[in-house]
């Protein structure tokens, strides 16, 4: 499974990002992609995921309402839209995929996925 992440920046507290992640390599076609993030001297934290096979999804709570996963087919990237950020948004942002499709929105919390790709930065500053 190859995972390409892009989008990060520097962005004004209110303002939006749109990451995506290009994901490959998956030998079914039920399977999780997810956004991960850390802030420095934080622990990494389940953002948003979305399942391939029937496109449920799951957001954190601190993100719900803001954030938006997307993805038009198997084809096109997945897309994280990040509306009204905030400067505790910032952070590395990992785009990371699992084969078993471990996404549901009545997860608690997002459990860590086996494939990883690159992270991206995102700074919410003034």
């Amino acid at each position: 499974v190859q995972l390409q992440a892009s989008g990060g920046g520097l962005v004004q507290p209110g303002g939006s990002l749109r990451l995506s992640c290009a994901a490959s390599g998956f030998t079914t076609d039920d399977y999780a992609i997810g956004w991960f993030r850390q802030a420095p001297g934080q622990e990494r934290e389940g953002v948003a995921c979305i399942r391939s096979g029937n496109g449920q999804t799951y957001y954190s709570t601190a993100v719900k309402g803001r954030f938006t996963i997307s993805r038009d087919n198997a084809k096109n990237p997945v897309y994280l839209q990040m509306n009204n950020l905030e400067p505790e948004d910032t952070a590395v942002y990992y785009c990371a995929g699992d084969q078993d499709p471990i996404c549901h929105s009545a997860y608690p919390t997002l459990p860590p996925y086996s494939d990883w790709g690159q992270g991206t930065q995102v700074t919410v500053s003034s």
